[in-house]
């Protein structure tokens, strides 16, 4: 029986995204899965099926800060959330360091997870802007890219190519029935199975008979 195919569809401005890509990349060497990586746009996927962000509710806001300090401490990934980090995440848009990531998948997939990580530790552990080019450089260069590839990379965030790559990925996952991230799709028995969260990998473990 070959591999199941499981895509991630992810935004490094979501820490259960985070989650989510650290818990999977560690079962992707005991399960008998093929783990894609899905570069795209929180943003576009809130606007095309009118969620809000989690946050706006005060109640939900006061159970998310307890939520995710837990979760990082069980799952062992170094998220530092405040509560100052709703408003940070408001007004910062993570465009940008996704239509990077999305250059990167287009030129250097193998790149894809170091980056990707790289981008939440920057947000998510350091409280860096990551809309900024300097910062975006920075993250590179931590990844492990050297500063000339890392500078096309960021002159190509422009191109048709990224943008359209970002919004079809972004699309896909509003098919899949995506209404935030992340958002994980199965292809298990000729079908897609989406799961929402990064807490329903049990239930993908046993939907693909792990």
């Amino acid at each position: 029986m070959g591999r199941t195919l499981v895509e991630l569809f992810y935004d490094v401005v979501s820490p259960y995204s985070w989650l989510g890509f650290e818990v999977l990349c560690r079962y992707q060497h005991i399960w008998n899965i093929e783990l894609r990586f899905r570069p795209a746009f929180l943003g576009g996927i809130m606007q095309a099926t009118g969620n809000k962000p989690p946050a706006m509710l005060p109640k939900r806001a006061e159970y998310l800060l307890k939520d995710i300090k837990r979760m990082a401490k069980y799952y062992q990934v170094p998220v530092r959330i405040a509560e100052d980090d709703f408003q940070r995440i408001l007004g910062k848009s993570s465009l940008a360091a996704m239509r990077f990531i999305t250059a990167i998948d287009l030129t250097q997939p193998q790149y894809l997870e170091p980056l990707s990580r790289e981008f939440w530790i920057r947000f998510w552990s350091q409280r860096e802007d990551i809309s900024q080019p300097e910062n975006i450089l920075a993250v590179a260069e931590q990844a492990g890219l050297s500063s000339e590839p890392a500078q096309k990379l960021l002159e190509m965030i422009s191109s048709p190519a990224v943008k359209n790559r970002l919004k079809e990925t972004t699309e896909e996952a509003i098919k899949y029935g995506a209404f935030g991230m992340p958002a994980v799709v199965a292809h298990f028995n000729g079908e897609p199975h989406l799961f929402f969260g990064s807490d329903r990998l049990e239930l993908l473990g046993s939907v693909i008979g792990e």
